[in-house]
């Protein structure tokens, strides 16, 4: 790198100031807890498995820490949840792409179509004959 080539900043496309610090502030917390991907994964999608089954209990507790980091941290409302998940998505932070993805599935777990498109602000855009149809098909997604 040359020097005195980020003097004028460093351009971060489609990120805001705000979004910007709560992804510095995830990556911060995951490497202070020295979290490598096997660490950080277990800790956004099984944390009580993973730290369960490790027979270092350090390892365990770092893992419980961040897990428990990372509830607290993607309890955020869904414009906030959007744009983190285009943040990470646009600075290839896979853990935090992956934590905000089960979130968003999160939300919409065991919601109808309906409720689902009420929550995204989606216009249902299929006629009622093609949306019978489409329920006809694929009978076995909407059975509760």
């Amino acid at each position: 790198m040359q020097d005195g080539c980020t003097d004028g900043g460093i351009p971060v496309h489609n990120v805001t100031a705000k979004i910007l610090a709560k992804v510095l502030e995830y990556c911060n917390n995951h490497a202070a807890a020295g979290a490598g991907p096997e660490v950080a994964a277990a800790a956004g999608t099984a944390a009580s498995s993973v730290a369960g089954s490790s027979s270092n209990a350090s390892s365990g507790k770092k893992v419980d820490e961040l897990a428990f980091f990372d509830k607290e941290f993607i309890d955020v409302d869904q414009d906030t949840l959007h744009e983190l998940l285009l943040a990470a998505n646009s600075l290839e932070i896979k853990p935090l792409l992956d934590l905000a993805c089960q979130r968003a599935a999160d939300m919409i777990k065991d919601k109808t179509p309906e409720q689902i498109r009420e929550m995204f602000g989606i216009i249902n855009d299929f006629s009622p004959e093609e949306e019978e149809e489409f329920r006809k098909e694929y009978a076995w997604a909407f059975d509760q």
